[in-house]
Protein backbone atom coordinates (compact mmCIF):
# COMPACT_ATOMS: atom_id res chain seq x y z
CA UNK A 1 0.00 0.00 0.00
CA UNK A 2 1.40 3.21 -0.91
CA UNK A 3 1.35 6.64 1.60
CA UNK A 4 0.78 9.62 1.31
CA UNK A 5 4.26 10.89 1.05
CA UNK A 6 4.60 8.35 -2.04
CA UNK A 7 1.38 9.28 -3.64
CA UNK A 8 2.84 13.00 -3.23
CA UNK A 9 6.29 12.41 -4.45
CA UNK A 10 4.28 10.79 -7.54
CA UNK A 11 2.23 13.59 -8.33
CA UNK A 12 5.46 15.66 -8.37
CA UNK A 13 7.39 13.75 -10.12
CA UNK A 14 4.14 13.40 -12.71
CA UNK A 15 4.30 17.24 -12.99
CA UNK A 16 8.04 17.27 -13.84
CA UNK A 17 8.04 14.83 -16.33
CA UNK A 18 5.58 17.01 -18.32
CA UNK A 19 7.52 19.66 -20.46
CA UNK A 20 4.36 21.10 -22.51
CA UNK A 21 2.34 23.49 -20.83
CA UNK A 22 -0.85 21.50 -22.59
CA UNK A 23 -0.08 18.27 -21.05
CA UNK A 24 -0.14 19.79 -17.70
CA UNK A 25 -3.49 20.95 -18.50
CA UNK A 26 -4.98 17.89 -19.81
CA UNK A 27 -3.56 16.04 -16.54
CA UNK A 28 -4.94 18.84 -14.34
CA UNK A 29 -8.47 18.26 -16.52
CA UNK A 30 -7.89 14.89 -15.31
CA UNK A 31 -7.07 15.13 -11.83
CA UNK A 32 -8.91 18.22 -10.61
CA UNK A 33 -12.33 19.88 -11.45
CA UNK A 34 -12.56 23.02 -13.30
CA UNK A 35 -13.04 24.72 -9.90
CA UNK A 36 -10.44 23.46 -8.60
CA UNK A 37 -7.64 24.14 -11.10
CA UNK A 38 -9.48 27.50 -11.41
CA UNK A 39 -8.64 27.95 -7.69
CA UNK A 40 -5.00 27.11 -7.74
CA UNK A 41 -4.65 28.89 -10.96
CA UNK A 42 -6.26 32.10 -9.37
CA UNK A 43 -4.17 31.63 -5.92
CA UNK A 44 -0.92 31.25 -8.11
CA UNK A 45 -1.81 34.53 -10.00
CA UNK A 46 -2.48 36.58 -6.24
CA UNK A 47 1.13 34.99 -4.73
CA UNK A 48 2.93 36.30 -8.24
CA UNK A 49 1.34 39.99 -7.75
CA UNK A 50 2.25 39.76 -4.03
CA UNK A 51 5.62 39.02 -4.86
CA UNK A 52 5.86 41.61 -7.14
CA UNK A 53 4.71 44.29 -4.16
CA UNK A 54 1.06 44.65 -4.94
CA UNK A 55 -1.55 44.91 -1.83
CA UNK A 56 -3.86 43.20 -1.03
CA UNK A 57 -6.58 46.09 -1.98
CA UNK A 58 -5.44 45.72 -5.40
CA UNK A 59 -5.01 42.21 -4.98
CA UNK A 60 -8.52 41.67 -4.17
CA UNK A 61 -9.59 44.05 -7.05
CA UNK A 62 -8.01 42.76 -9.89
CA UNK A 63 -8.38 39.08 -8.99
CA UNK A 64 -11.74 36.91 -7.45
CA UNK A 65 -9.93 35.52 -4.85
CA UNK A 66 -11.50 36.02 -1.08
CA UNK A 67 -9.77 37.78 1.97
CA UNK A 68 -9.05 34.22 3.49
CA UNK A 69 -6.96 32.96 0.63
CA UNK A 70 -4.95 35.72 -0.11
CA UNK A 71 -4.23 35.92 3.64
CA UNK A 72 -3.35 32.03 3.33
CA UNK A 73 -1.49 32.59 0.07
CA UNK A 74 0.40 35.69 1.76
CA UNK A 75 1.48 33.44 4.35
CA UNK A 76 2.57 30.83 1.89
CA UNK A 77 4.75 33.27 0.22
CA UNK A 78 6.26 34.64 3.03
CA UNK A 79 6.63 31.56 5.38
CA UNK A 80 6.23 28.31 3.18
CA UNK A 81 8.09 26.21 1.05
CA UNK A 82 9.53 28.90 -1.32
CA UNK A 83 7.66 26.96 -4.08
CA UNK A 84 5.53 30.78 -5.48
CA UNK A 85 9.29 32.43 -5.28
CA UNK A 86 10.76 29.44 -7.17
CA UNK A 87 8.03 28.90 -9.70
CA UNK A 88 8.35 33.00 -10.27
CA UNK A 89 12.52 32.93 -11.06
CA UNK A 90 11.83 30.41 -13.27
CA UNK A 91 8.94 32.16 -15.24
CA UNK A 92 10.96 35.60 -15.47
CA UNK A 93 14.31 33.11 -16.72
CA UNK A 94 12.07 31.65 -19.33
Amino acid sequence: MSTSEENLDALCKAFAALSDPSDVKALLADMCTAGETEQMACRLHAAMLLLDGRTYAQITEETDISSATLSRVSNCVRRGAGGYRKVKQLLQNS
